[in-house]
């Protein structure tokens, strides 16, 4: 079977470490990975729907991103899977983790992430910006028309509050960015931002790592409490020079944490 619609990046051999990107930022943003870690570990890339060159063939969602993911993963008969998910793509994971159960997966490494994005009376740990269902809806609305004032305001926030960013990185985190289809990304946010993982994670079947940027623009320290005393088998992992992407601001430590669970 190779009708799988979603583009995947599939080099390497050895155990299998999917990595999932997050929102407006596809697969490439994982390249850093690859090259590393492709000699230890067979490693898997997908870009989501709505992202890279997957692009619409995948109905615009978390579940079918989930779905298709899977899917991909069964044909390959691939099992004690290192799951790593930055951003949405940990939603992705747990969605996969909900929706077709864990036995193909030993751990999940989730980058800078909430269990729900959006802020409200009874949750306080969504993203810093105070996002609420009532703002979201005005950023929906904006998003296709403000599109081309956005990819170099969505790279800035992705990186360390306070530390001067690598011009590099963030050119590349600009361009990349800006290449997306506002029409697609817009239904990938309402799916993202309808995701409440709260109560999986509080029975979550394997052990979680949260790989998080100390210096984030978008997820705080009241989002590493509330794993740790709500999250059964759980591990901080504190990225100190890093915001949202961790992956990309420390990458060598970034990739000894992999390495580490790989082996």
């Amino acid at each position: 079977m190779s009708n799988h619609k979603l583009h995947i990046r599939d080099e390497g051999t050895g155990r299998p470490l999917v990595m999932i990107h997050g929102w407006s930022c596809p697969g490439v943003f994982f390249r850093g990975q690859m090259e590393a870690l492709t000699p230890h570990a067979r490693c898997i890339v997908p870009d989501l729907p709505g992202h890279g060159a997957t692009g619409d063939r995948v109905p615009l969602s978390i579940e079918s991103a989930a779905d298709a993911l899977h899917a991909y993963l069964a044909d390959q008969g691939l099992r004690d899977i290192v799951l790593c998910g930055w951003s949405m793509g940990a939603l992705v994971a747990y969605s996969l983790i909900e929706r077709h159960g864990p036995e193909r997966v030993a751990s999940v490494v989730a980058v800078d992430m909430s269990p729900r994005v959006l802020n409200g009376e009874d949750w306080r740990n969504g993203s810093l910006n105070g996002l609420t269902a009532e703002l979201n809806t005005h950023v929906l609305e904006g998003m296709v028309a403000d599109w081309s004032r956005l990819p170099g305001r969505i790279a800035m926030r992705l990186f360390a509050e306070g530390v001067a960013t690598d011009p590099e990185l963030q050119a590349f985190a600009s361009t990349e960015i800006a290449k997306a289809d506002p029409s697609l990304l817009k239904p990938m946010w309402a799916s993202l931002t309808d995701q409440d993982f709260r109560p999986l994670l509080k029975d979550f079947p394997v052990p979680l790592h949260l790989a998080a940027g100390l210096r984030s623009q978008l997820y705080g320290p009241g989002v590493h409490r509330w794993h740790e005393q709500n999250v059964p088998c759980f591990h901080l992992h504190g990225f100190e020079n890093s915001g949202h992407a961790p992956h990309l601001e420390e990458p060598e430590r970034f990739n000894e944490l992999l390495a580490g669970l790989l082996t």
